[in-house]
């Protein structure tokens, strides 16, 4: 791709993304925020575990954007039973007797990890080399995966039986974790009837893997004002409990706060939003538009915040507001 400068390129991101939102739209009804934050994550090259019951289209969210961007995709049916080298695959021996490595479905540019925490820890952190890394190492041999690499994991937050928590490591390395609530009534009439019909939808290619790339790195270049560093970072610190520049909330209701990831989250994430709203540089907003997802999952909340009703979202709320 050939701009004349990074603000050229900022408007072609931003003109590119509401073409996304237009063509995700008329398959995936209702999830607009969602899909920003999908789609955030992806500009930021960082992956994104989706969390909501049963039934509002998780799966099909990951496949609409598969195709809209033009990537590989490959689907993963965590279960019980599933071993390590169902995802990154393995070495077999051929007809000559020499072995050969299968790639597993892990070799994409998309993966879906279909409800992830159905599989034991030794399973989960087959992903943990590939999300971090970009590779995957087999008998000490490495093996580079595709870029762009997107991990998009689901979650059913309500059916606990048969479930094994996902390990703060990996849960560290997801950018976002993104909440999937109900529907609007007025939304689920439409999705009735788009689904209830013999209607297909189509989906047009909006970017390829080069130009997914290329913003990738122009999310990089996006200039940021030292405060608004300055804010992303006291905000992770924030979360803190019994640390020198920890608030009272994280003494009193935290076990466990967010570490250097997430400062680096929220002002990657903040310059993406930016762009993607048409700015050419983050403000506080920005981080604060962002912040929800990127410390949800990176926080632990204490029993007293427990038997008190206080949600994570809650906390996240004050300790933006103190």
């Amino acid at each position: 791709m050939q701009f004349s400068s990074d603000v050229e390129a900022a408007d072609a991101l931003a003109a590119a993304y509401k073409k996304l939102k237009a063509e995700i739209s008329t398959v995936v009804i209702g999830q607009d925020e969602v899909v920003r934050q999908v789609l955030t994550g992806i500009f930021c090259q960082g992956h994104s575990l989706l969390v909501g019951v049963p039934g509002l289209a998780k799966t099909l969210l990951v496949q609409t954007i598969a195709l809209a961007l033009d990537l590989e995709f490959k689907r993963i049916q965590f279960t019980p039973d599933l071993m390590p080298s169902d995802i990154i695959g393995a070495e077999t021996m051929d007809r000559e007797r020499n072995f050969k490595f299968v790639r597993g479905p892990v070799f994409a540019n998309i993966v879906l990890a279909d409800e992830i925490n159905r599989t034991p820890p030794k399973t989960q952190a087959a992903l943990l080399e590939s999300m971090q890394e970009y590779s995957v190492t087999i008998a000490g041999t490495r093996y580079d995966l595709p870029r762009p690499f997107f991990v998009l994991a689901t979650q059913n937050p309500i059916e606990q039986e048969g479930t094994y928590p996902l390990p703060e490591a990996q849960l560290d390395r997801f950018m976002f974790n993104i909440k999937l609530t109900y529907p609007s009534f007025k939304d689920e009439v439409e999705v009735v009837k788009a689904t209830t019909s013999d209607e297909p939808k189509k989906i047009s290619k909006v970017l390829s893997g080069e130009e997914i790339a290329y913003f990738q790195h122009l999310i990089r270049r996006v200039p940021v004002a030292d405060n608004v560093i300055e804010y992303a970072v006291g905000l992770a610190n924030k979360t803190r409990a019994g640390v020198t520049g920890g608030s009272a909330i994280a003494n009193d209701y935290l076990e466990w706060g967010a570490g250097p990831r997430a400062s680096q989250y929220l002002v990657l994430g903040s310059k993406c939003n930016a762009i993607l709203n048409g700015k050419y540089s983050p403000d506080i907003e920005d981080v604060r538009a962002i912040a929800k997802p990127v410390l949800r999952h990176r926080i632990v909340r204490n029993f007293k915040a427990e038997a008190e009703g206080i949600s994570v979202d809650d906390l996240i709320e004050r300790l933006m507001n103190a």
